[in-house]
């Protein structure tokens, strides 16, 4: 990925949680865009990494998709690279924006929230800019497939949808302390702190283990 930006390839990831891996066995377009010999698939979450491991294909850990792109703007900051931010509210989006010009004074950052405008539009902007760098959060599947029906129109740059990551990435939540982090519990973390998470849970990730 940190290749492909610096050598000006073009790259579509998807941070593959249980969450859009049983959408894609109800969905057929989803199941086609995972399918995709283009797509770039890295496991988020234990139970995918069990999973694969049980089915025979080599899998060491989770990447989450915080982790990811705190290493990828890493890059494209020590690399005085460009990034579009699309996603979340305008108050979460302005601060990741703002955070990133501070910590990377040679990193180009343009954004636009989740919330206003129409996403095939901004793509047409995304497009023009030409950024080496895109993060779509707008949530599991509708980010990933947003980012597959434009990807073509580009010749360059790497797309992730990367969820509640914003949330993270600019202060406005905490992540888990390291202990959950480490022991692969930043779900049950995540309950404690917002019950209402638990039937999404439920409904994805306890599934999912039928499933391996």
């Amino acid at each position: 990925m940190i290749s492909s930006m610096k050598e000006g390839r073009r790259e579509f990831v998807v941070t593959a949680n249980p969450e859009i891996l049983i959408k894609a066995e109800r969905e057929r377009d989803l199941q086609k865009l995972l399918l995709d010999e283009s797509v770039l698939i890295v496991p988020d979450g234990i139970s995918v990494v069990r999973g694969l491991q049980i089915n025979g294909y080599p899998a060491k850990e989770r990447i989450t998709g915080v982790d990811l792109c705190e290493r990828l703007l890493a890059a494209a900051g020590g690399g005085a690279m460009s990034v579009y931010l699309l996603g979340a509210k305008e108050e979460i989006a302005a601060a990741l924006a703002e955070k990133l010009k501070a910590d990377y004074p040679e990193m180009t950052v343009n954004y636009h929230n989740g919330y206003d405008g129409d996403k095939d539009e901004i793509f047409e902007e995304i497009k023009a800019i030409k950024p080496d760098l895109i993060l779509v959060a707008l949530g599991v599947p509708a980010q990933e497939r947003l980012i597959y029906k434009h990807i073509g129109d580009f010749d360059k740059g790497v797309f992730i949808g990367v969820g509640g990551s914003f949330d993270t990435l600019s202060g406005f939540k905490k992540r888990a302390p390291n202990f959950f982090i480490r022991t692969n519990t930043e779900w049950l973390y995540r309950i404690a702190r917002e019950p209402s998470r638990l039937k999404r849970f439920y409904e994805n990730n306890v599934k999912f283990i039928r499933y391996t």
